[in-house]
């Protein structure tokens, strides 16, 4: 391949994968709409170098750690429609870039559940049952492009407190110092308060007799210490896979090191599967909350011996997104 035709394609692949771009709200020049050389510049060398290799694109996302324990988000601890329509969604993903590179592409999901389950509320049970239905969600579709990596597979340990302490204790940068850049750095405010918003919500969930100002406070040292783990967990999976793409289910500024993904449509930039629900309308597939799909009287649809996802046929997708 010309290097000019290998610049052509690099260009071709990014601007594709920038279909899918979570953004941080505020003036982007015009870049979400039409990614320019310096959104694809921190992330041009990485693909140049899978095409000179031949071999498939590498993507990892630090992401699937586990169901958010928030009854009014989620339907349960198990993975449901709103996963499989993710998973879906990156195997279709890999398949799509085989048009403008032959060998394909591939993902490697970093579940970090247990690297902040015990921050979080979730127990580490909870989160080894979630990746075992995702891997098997995975095989029943035969997403063949799809692998896992965890707290578990980098430390061939599952005793979780002492990998735990581990990994913070290589990789974790001090609260003082996260703190101090949080008052020079806009991307890492809005992590905060992206992680603190929904930490706030988990806590209000399950905190009966507090007001609502106490646990807003109860949750920021929470949130700062979830930012903590998750920053050590992705230092370990920038250092494992070195020459892969990196996507992050966090919105990201449009010329940032980290591509923020959207797996499925929602109207809010933060919402995920893990702490939302499917909601099919009468024309397309939505992640909400599930106390949105039960205020907008959506039905509850049963898969086997456990809710799925809502439908709400009467809506559309518009009007449900508005």
């Amino acid at each position: 391949m010309t290097q000019v035709k290998q610049q052509a394609t690099s260009t071709e692949i990014l601007n594709h994968v920038f279909r899918f771009r979570r953004l941080i709200a505020g003036p982007d020049g015009g870049c979400a709409e039409k990614p320019c050389e310096a959104c694809r510049a921190p992330h041009e060398k990485k693909v140049q170098k899978f095409l000179d290799a031949g071999e498939p694109l590498h993507f990892v996302i630090p992401a699937f750690p586990a169901k958010s324990p928030n009854g009014q988000k989620t339907l349960g601890a198990l993975p449901d429609m709103g996963e499989r329509l993710a998973l879906e969604f990156l195997q279709s993903f890999c398949d799509h870039l085989s048009h403008y590179h032959a060998p394909g592409a591939r993902v490697t999901i970093c579940s970090d559940g247990h690297v902040f389950a015990d921050v979080v509320g979730v127990t580490d049970e909870d989160a080894t049952s979630y990746r075992s239905e995702l891997e098997a969600m995975v095989r029943s579709f035969n997403g063949s492009s799809i692998g896992f990596y965890a707290l578990a597979d980098a430390y061939d340990s599952t005793d979780y407190d002492v990998i735990r302490d581990e990994l913070m204790a290589k990789y974790a940068e001090s609260l003082e110092s996260l703190k101090h850049r949080a008052t020079q750095d806009e991307q890492v405010r809005g992590m905060f308060n992206g992680i603190h918003r929904f930490m706030f919500e988990d806590r209000l969930a399950v905190s009966e007799g507090k007001s609502r100002s106490k646990i807003r406070e109860e949750a920021k040292p929470i949130a700062w210490e979830v930012i903590r783990r998750s920053n050590a967990w992705s230092r370990l999976v920038a250092e494992t896979y070195p020459d892969a793409l990196r996507l992050s289910i966090h919105p990201q500024p449009v010329h940032s090191e980290k591509i923020g993904f959207h797996l499925v449509r929602t109207r809010d930039r933060w919402l995920t599967p893990w702490h939302g629900v499917a909601l099919e309308t009468g024309d397309g597939m939505f992640l909400t909350k599930r106390a949105h799909a039960e205020e907008l009287k959506a039905s509850l649809v049963w898969r086997g011996d456990r809710p799925s996802h809502f439908v709400a046929p009467h809506l559309t997708l518009q009007e449900v997104m508005s």
